[in-house]
């Protein structure tokens, strides 16, 4: 067998790996993951359309060979992601698992089935031609946007985290039909035999009215009937109310912790603060200050006097270093070295589209470390160290930790700095 110089074959469980890291990790901004998760979502989105504009008997006569068209490119798609995730999952599980146990594990787990749901189904109403089901599982594919949705992950997150206050609201509720259905049972149903004969029909009446619905089929007619019905309405507000409080409560609350890990995660990463316990970091992240930046402005110049550090929570920014430039996304750092004293900027930060960060003013930080002994010590005992650092950076406020994790940008000949 012959082999091109230079050039190196991979094996199957290095592509597996990378597969693996394309479709499961890499989700850094113009990654190629984040572009294969945008593709996705693309194809959901017009794939779900397709399928709502099927059931519209004109645009089917006219464009149905088109959307059946969209119909099977999508269930291949969704087909061809779901085996390789399948594949590539082997080796990726937290437990020491045979590969055939870790693709039972992704099959049947909760990302998994919606995965199979999402093609499967339609792919079988394609093969024996049911229009009306295919319209029906053509909704399924949306499911997947849980795994790309970080506001749906939280709704399904607060809905679990108050699953049990949920079904007591559910109890509440039932309890309130089955009362509210028995009265009018038994005020009208001998005057109203066809709409109150039976508790069923007393039921639906009950649950139409305390949904505030109000459909006007079935009414009482009696003046106490009515009485009970005004009652009913003002309990099914309240029954209306509460669950929407309590899901709103506990989705904001699930937004802010999500907000608080990410934010946490940033904090720790930077080495000035990683031996600092979870209290010092917490009375960090209030000193915290939110800021955006548009695409192309300068958030700070070389030669200027440093005395913030940034945190990325979402963008990109360029900085050009005297020896070279660095790009910096979500997560990333920079500037900590104006922390610990007051430095000249060491290169010139642009947005390279809209970025938000969270700045920390040395400011404000100093005069809380004064306040805290204990954070004081933690801080002076790492100082030394890193402030050596800045010997690389011609004493700049850009330490060489911030640098490596940052991603080079080729200069015009093609070599990176």
């Amino acid at each position: 067998m012959t082999t091109v110089p230079g050039k190196r074959r991979r094996s199957g469980p290095e592509l597996r790996d990378r597969l693996y890291e394309l479709l499961e990790r890499d989700d850094l901004p113009h990654s190629g993951g984040s572009h294969f998760a945008r593709l996705i979502v693309a194809i959901v989105a017009v794939d779900v359309l397709a399928a709502i504009l099927a059931s519209e008997p004109d645009i089917e006569a006219q464009f149905g060979a088109l959307l059946t068209t969209i119909e099977v490119v999508a269930v291949i798609a969704f087909a061809l992601e779901y085996a390789a995730r399948l594949w590539s999952v082997v080796g990726h599980s937290l437990r020491d698992v045979s590969p055939l146990r870790a693709r039972l594990d992704y099959a049947l787990s909760a990302l998994g089935l919606i995965d199979l749901a999402a093609f499967l189904p339609s792919a079988i109403a394609l093969v024996i031609g049911d229009k009306t089901a295919l319209v029906l599982f053509g909704m399924l594919p949306f499911l997947k946007l849980v795994r790309y949705s970080p506001a749906l992950r939280s709704l399904l997150a607060a809905l679990h985290a108050e699953r049990r206050t949920l079904f007591g609201c559910l109890v509440i509720l039932t309890g309130a039909v089955l009362l509210f259905a028995s009265l009018l049972y038994a005020i009208e149903h001998k005057v109203q035999p066809d709409k109150f004969g039976t508790m069923p029909q007393a039921m639906w009446w009950a649950i139409v009215t305390l949904g505030t619905v109000g459909y006007g089929d079935v009414v009482p007619v009696t003046p106490l009937g009515r009485i009970v019905t005004v009652f009913a309405i003002v309990v099914g507000f309240a029954m209306i109310a509460l669950p929407v409080a309590i899901v709103s409560t506990a989705f904001a609350e699930e937004v802010r912790r999500r907000d608080f890990v990410v934010t946490w995660g940033m904090l720790a990463r930077v080495p000035l603060f990683a031996r600092l316990g979870a209290s010092e970091i917490a009375d960090i992240m209030r000193l915290l200050r939110s800021q955006t930046i548009e695409h192309g402005e300068v958030l700070v110049r070389r030669g200027e006097a440093a005395a913030s550090m940034y945190f990325i929570t979402a963008g990109e920014v360029e900085i050009d270093l005297p020896s070279q430039r660095v790009r910096m996304a979500d997560g990333a750092f920079f500037g900590e070295i104006a922390l610990l004293r007051r430095t000249k900027r060491s290169g010139t930060v642009t947005a390279l589209r809209k970025t938000r960060l969270l700045a920390l003013d040395a400011q404000d930080f100093h005069a809380l470390i004064e306040r805290m002994p204990a954070l004081a010590a933690h801080v002076k005992e790492t100082a030394e160290a890193r402030l050596a650092d800045t010997v690389a950076t011609d004493g700049g406020d850009v330490a060489p930790a911030e640098i490596a994790q940052a991603e080079p940008v080729e200069t015009d000949g093609g070599n990176r700095d």
